[in-house]
């Protein structure tokens, strides 16, 4: 009989088991109501409410869905959105910062690097299949926290072994001393003891080990000829050959630091049970991944008929099963669609929505337009969000030692001339103010480790003088930012 197995555990404390693990594969935004998750958002996002109001609403519905009765909750299909605007709005940040408030599993796809099936290109599948990818992963990294105390605990023995092999037992002696077992020696219990606590304290981190190690497989450059299903094909034969190459092992000299680490990963895969966490993993994608579909625009058709079109149109075709809902088959097992949100992005400047197929328009009811930024907009860009700009460049500089201080007027001066820009070239909204904070603090960041004077202060003329040369010139101007 094995001890501690799940076929010998007690009922009450199986149930408790398998409650802890839905527990833990349930996406922890129960708590949040719509208001407290635009408010989230607005840590990150400046301005954008009609969007955040929308996909904070679609995260609730999916808490309210759960607690339905399972003859209705199986009919509740999530209101799939559209978001219209221009680019560097902030169409991707609120889908990526969504996702990890909820802890859901999430992807972000181009729709313009699928082709329709036949022709050379991912087959839109695909998505469902990575979208898995990551839900394993992001819950194989949960469960091996759970274990995290006792792979540490067991990975420190078996390192202690490798530092001090134990004792060989002294020859028996008498007729029945065969069956005789006789504990370790006292002075190697207290070696060993000694030995764990400089190891606890890192005092062994640099003396060296050999032990036997997995070989790590090489790369497979195992290809096939793109086209339908052949994709998969292609993963499960690298992943075939993966596994034949995986078993081999061979013995390594590394330092100590590196062989705990080794062996606590090891340790880890060990307890944990992968076919729990497949579950888990198809169980949170299915109840609440998230998949952004951007520049879903460069696939709308707006001549029929002829050319390109035809290709676009047998992309949108593609889509339309995975967005109302079908089964894909994975390495993992099959994977539903039917609740998954999908929130497409695109700008829509040379075409519209009505472009795209009616049967694809109606898997998309809720569409929501996001509005260009101006200088008010990039001000509070800078310096309101937790991940701002200006804070990011004063932690920077302050490594070096560099006490960097961004005045009012200062700011004021860098959003002017992000619009100003903007204006003269391709409006590429927030993304311009990367361009001009990397130019305007290029000098800074190179002879950080070398100034003297560890104050910088940019100010409005600091502005003007290091882009003097780039706003007076359009043309110039178009290339370098």
């Amino acid at each position: 009989m094995k001890v501690g197995t799940r076929e010998t555990q007690a009922p009450a404390a199986r149930m408790a088991d398998q409650q802890e693990r839905a527990t833990m594969s349930t996406p922890n935004y129960g708590d949040l109501i719509p208001r407290q998750i635009v408010e989230a958002l607005d840590k990150y996002i400046v301005g954008q409410s009609a969007a955040k109001r929308m996909v904070a609403i679609a995260l609730r519905n999916r808490w309210r869905r759960q607690r339905l009765s399972p003859d209705l909750k199986d009919e509740v299909l999530p209101k799939n959105i559209i978001m219209i605007g221009p680019t560097g709005v902030g169409k991707t940040e609120i889908s990526r910062r969504l996702a990890k408030l909820s802890g859901a599993p999430f992807i972000k796809v181009e729709a313009s690097k699928y082709t329709e099936v036949g022709y050379v290109g991912r087959d839109v599948e695909s998505m469902i299949r990575d979208l898995m990818e990551l839900s394993v992963n992001m819950v194989k990294a949960e469960h091996a926290e759970t274990v995290r105390e006792k792979a540490t605990h067991l990975a420190e023995e078996r390192l202690l072994d490798l530092l001090l092999p134990p004792s060989p037992a002294p020859a028996p002696t008498g007729i029945f001393s065969g069956h005789a077992v006789l504990p370790p020696s006292e002075s190697h219990e207290q070696s060993r003891e000694k030995l764990r606590q400089q190891l606890r304290e890192g005092k062994l981190n640099d003396r060296v080990v050999e032990m036997e190690v997995k070989e790590r497989p090489p790369m497979s450059h195992v290809g096939v000829i793109s086209g339908s299903g052949m994709e998969e094909i292609e993963m499960n034969m690298r992943e075939a050959l993966s596994n034949l190459m995986s078993g081999r092992k061979k013995n390594r000299k590394v330092k100590v630091q590196e062989a705990l680490a080794l062996l606590n990963q090891e340790e880890a895969q060990k307890l944990i049970d992968m076919d729990d966490v497949v579950k888990d993993a198809v169980r949170r994608v299915e109840d609440a991944g998230i998949v952004f579909i951007d520049e879903i625009d460069k696939i709308a058709s707006r001549e029929k008929g002829h050319g390109p079109d035809v290709s676009r149109e047998g992309v949108q075709r593609d889509l339309l099963p995975i967005v109302e809902g079908s089964t894909v088959n994975t390495k993992y097992g099959m994977v539903k669609t039917d609740h998954i949100l999908f929130i497409a992005a695109g700008a829509f400047h040379t075409s519209k929505p009505s472009d795209l197929i009616p049967e694809l328009q109606g898997r998309f009811p809720i569409r929501v337009e996001l509005t260009a930024l101006g200088r008010g907009d990039f001000v509070r860009i800078l310096t309101e969000p937790q991940n701002a700009l200006c804070r990011q460049y004063v932690a920077l500089m302050a490594t070096e030692g560099v006490d960097l201080v961004f005045t009012a007027d200062g700011i004021e001066e860098i959003a002017e001339t992000a619009v100003r820009i903007n204006a003269q070239s391709e409006n590429i909204g927030t993304r311009r103010l990367f361009t001009i904070m990397e130019r305007l603090l290029d000098l800074v960041s190179y002879d950080a480790p070398e100034m003297t004077e560890k104050k910088v202060v940019v100010d409005a003329k600091y502005v003007q003088d290091r882009m003097r040369d780039l706003t007076r010139d359009p043309d110039f101007s178009r290339y370098i930012l």
